[in-house]
């Protein structure tokens, strides 16, 4: 019985999530402070597409908030990416911080004044995307030099599993609040103003990060966030074929198998609608945050680029599978299992981009990243959309779900530099900083 009661615990270890980055001071004030942003923020992304059709009564001016969100990431992305490099991250991070914090405000006031413009909206929504393309490369380039490198995939695995846990947790208490009374003038500033609150502990957390410049050029000159540093960050990347395959997989796993689009007419068609649809939407983020809770194995893995095309040829399948299920709960369950292997996938995808690239490219491979990981899900609800019209929605879900794992082993047999890649170990370049 002892010999049990000893062996659980461990085996408890191997499989629950790795928090060891928390012990890491720098390391958990920023976690604290995004998981308590994202949590808040979700109340702003529910609220503001409520407020949109309480004004128009028009779907399509609520499609727009997405054009107003996209546009500017795609832009600005690659520049945030490019100031990363350039200058020092706590201070990028902590003025694209501000600047998201003023566009909330801007909501909560035109919400407490009852603007009532739609114009308005759509410019607050591309101002926070802005701020969010600055901000978001400057937070992730810093993790290599918050923790050591053997612990880059464990706090990788924190960030994606809190944010799925607000993904799940922040919709539901945002329709709490806006379902409280049917006038939106009373319960929009209310949500505007929780994400305000809530926002302050990123600011917090910015505040209370050390100093991260830039590290010194061979030529010991300053470096630039123009154009030229974009270009040689493309540049660098179209040299590194370990890197450019883990980019690419994941655009194939995401334009071609991802089924968000297809939701609501599979809910309808095959279950009825009501609550259905609700299920199939929350079933990818349930399924990364049960992935995320027992991915304890993840920090161990050695061979992440045959993990990585293996977690991605996962979801495609699982995808497919749950095209071809007919009742609601298996359907659920299916993509679910699609949310963990996506969930996988993503950390050691951006384990690999943190670890393999030099600290001086960090920051313009997380501008990429940006843009990849919006642009995905987008145009596979394009590619979803058009090929469900000329073929249906079952056909699009199994189709693409398919045609995703067969490409993406193609590719990884064609160019095996993925499949070899294994993770190294601790760089002497790598600094904990503990204050």
């Amino acid at each position: 019985m002892t010999g049990v009661r000893e062996t659980r615990p461990r085996e408890a270890r191997r499989w629950a999530i790795d928090v060891r980055p928390l012990r890491v001071p720098a390391y958990r004030r920023l976690w604290l402070g995004n998981t308590v942003a994202m949590f808040g923020f979700q109340f702003t992304a529910v609220a503001v597409p409520v407020e949109m059709y309480a004004l128009t009564r028009d779907s399509f001016w609520v499609g727009l908030l997405g054009v107003a969100a996209f546009v500017p990431l795609l832009i600005f992305g690659l520049w945030g990416g490019a100031i990363a490099d350039a200058r020092d991250r706590r201070a990028v991070l902590l003025g694209g911080s501000l600047l998201l914090w003023a566009s909330t405000l801007g909501l909560l006031l035109q919400a407490v004044l009852d603007v009532g413009s739609p114009v308005l909206l759509l410019a607050l929504m591309a101002l926070q995307s802005v701020a969010f393309a600055i901000s978001s490369p400057a937070r992730s380039a810093m993790l290599p030099r918050l923790v050591p490198e053997g612990l880059v995939a464990s706090a990788t695995t924190l960030n994606y599993t809190t944010f799925t846990a607000a993904s799940v947790a922040g919709p539901l208490a945002a329709g709490l609040i806006l379902s409280a009374s049917p006038d939106t003038t009373v319960v929009l500033p209310i949500a505007y103003g929780l994400d305000a609150v809530l926002f302050t502990a990123m600011l917090w957390a910015a505040l209370r990060l050390p100093s991260l410049p830039p590290e010194p050029t061979a030529d010991g000159q300053a470096r630039r966030a123009g154009l030229a540093s974009v270009v040689d960050g493309f540049r660098y990347l179209a040299t590194t074929p370990v890197l450019l395959l883990s980019f690419g997989v994941d655009l194939i796993a995401m334009i071609l198998a991802m089924p968000r689009a297809l939701f609501p007419e599979i809910a309808h068609e095959r279950f009825g609608g009501g609550g259905a649809v609700g299920l199939l939407y929350s079933a990818i983020a349930i399924g990364s945050m049960i992935g995320g809770l027992t991915s304890g194995w993840i920090g161990r893995l050695r061979r992440q680029g045959l993990g990585l095309v293996l977690a991605v040829v996962g979801w495609g399948l699982a995808i497919a599978a749950a095209g071809l299920a007919h009742q609601l709960w298996l359907m659920v369950v299916l993509v679910a299992v699609a949310g963990a292997a996506d969930l996988i996938s993503a950390v050691l995808r951006q384990s690999m981009l943190l670890v393999y690239a030099p600290d001086r490219m960090r920051g313009r491979l997380q501008g990429v990243n940006t843009v990849v990981v919006a642009g995905g899900p987008r145009l596979g609800d394009l590619r979803a959309g058009t090929m469900a019209a000329g073929f249906g929605g079952g056909v699009a879900w199994v189709a693409g779900g398919l045609a995703s794992a067969v490409l993406v082993v193609v590719l990884a047999v064609a160019f095996p530099a993925l499949l070899r890649y294994r993770a190294g170990t601790a760089s002497s370049d790598n600094r904990t900083l503990t204050g």
